[in-house]
């Protein structure tokens, strides 16, 4: 069996007139832009699974997704012969035909950051499948337990601590039956580079913000502060990954991760490399210079990493391919592949006991303008992010 997953970071799908951020909105004319785009976008795709960032409102991608599957008729309706022909039957006819989604197969993760507000809205995530879902989707945000991180100095005294209590955004989680398999979907939009500055409590914007009173030194701190809730987020992210794994689950992960795959963050939800030898290594409570792990523990060591280890989509791509560049994103002349699939180890080519293989990856980027360009107004209907997909073949 054939299936495809796809992340689509739309760039904030919501109604007309309605201001999102502020002095931000859509008109009747640019949100039908937008809409007639993403439905494009969506047809060219055809992606079975795909999951959703920058959604602020469930309706509003229903209706994408309803344009979408009124154009795949159209379309259906122009490149299938109709059944007297005697020539439908014909392979090629198949791979042409659109097959609409369900709308009652979306699951939508609102942001709990959201109030509503005009000007101060807060955009969540959502998952679209053919296949629908295995019972209901989870939204993790509110973390039931603060996130404290314990630091510590290098002579071992107490560096104080660092806690999270909300994620920025929701990580969603699905389980979709594919074929003879349920596969545990994560879809996520992490914490952007955007520096975070908190604000006064009287009000108003921080200092931070003012340019005409340029603070490189707090702005530098509010860039901190941002990598380091990404980097909380993705941890948060890891840890309901490797439940998953540890009961033997297929797992997938979409989203927005706002960092490459090299990143911290990116790792971190990706698991440990392991080594190619420990057996050369120190052990951990060696006594002499000669205590080593043996030959044996350094099969098991390698064994329990890889087990708990997602690989990328974008990088089984490049191993195979004659392409040496993917980007999701450029602005000021700088192309990033920020936007990420990843695996478990029931699909990794080196796992001989896989249940399914990546045949391929598409990147949609063709739409992509450099934000420091005179095109750039463009960015604000389109997305601002390349879609990528990988496509899967179960054994």
């Amino acid at each position: 069996m054939h299936f495809t997953l796809a992340s689509f970071n739309v760039k904030n799908l919501i109604g007309a007139d309605q201001e999102y951020y502020r002095f931000q909105s859509y008109t009747p004319e640019e949100h039908a832009w937008k809409v007639d785009w993403m439905a494009d976008q969506i047809l060219s795709m055809d992606s079975d699974i795909i999951g959703f960032q920058e959604i602020f409102e469930e309706d509003a991608l229903r209706h994408v997704i309803e344009e979408t599957n009124e154009r795949g008729a159209a379309l259906n309706a122009a490149v299938i012969p109709s059944r007297d022909k005697r020539y439908h039957r014909k392979t090629i006819f198949k791979k042409l035909g659109f097959d609409p989604y369900d709308t009652g197969h979306i699951a939508f993760a609102k942001n709990v950051n959201d109030t509503g507000e005009p000007g101060n809205r807060r955009p969540g995530v959502a998952v679209l499948s053919r296949f629908g879902f295995v019972g209901d989707p989870e939204v993790t945000q509110d973390l039931p337990e603060p996130l404290d991180i314990p630091m510590q100095d290098l002579t071992g005294g107490d560096g104080g601590s660092i806690r999270i209590t909300r994620l920025s955004r929701p990580i969603l989680k699905v389980r979709v039956p594919v074929g003879d398999h349920v596969v545990t979907l994560f879809n996520c939009h992490l914490k952007s580079k955007l520096g975070e500055f908190p604000r006064p409590d009287h009000g108003g914007p921080a200092p931070e913000a003012d340019l005409t009173q340029y603070d490189p030194i707090g702005r530098a701190l509010g860039s901190l502060r941002a990598a380091v809730r990404r980097m909380a987020e993705a941890w948060v992210l890891r840890r309901e990954i490797v439940r998953e794994l540890e009961a033997g689950n297929p797992v997938a992960v979409t989203g927005d991760f706002n960092d490459g795959e090299n990143a911290v963050s990116s790792e971190i939800i990706s698991g440990e490399t392991p080594f190619k030898n420990y057996a050369w290594m120190l052990r951990h409570d060696a006594e002499t210079p000669r205590d080593r792990y043996s030959e044996a523990e350094d099969h098991q060591i390698r064994a329990a990493l890889l087990k708990m280890q997602l690989v990328s989509a974008e990088n089984l791509f490049l191993r195979k391919s004659l392409r040496d560049v993917v980007y999701t994103t450029a602005f000021g002349g700088v192309h990033e592949s920020i936007d990420q699939i990843y695996l478990s180890r029931h699909f990794n080519p080196d796992n001989p006991d896989r249940i399914g293989d990546m045949e391929y990856f598409s990147v949609f980027n063709d739409h992509l303008t450099d934000g420091s360009h005179p095109e750039a107004p463009y960015n604000k209907l389109a997305s601002d992010h390349g879609q990528i997909m990988a496509h899967m073949r179960l054994k």
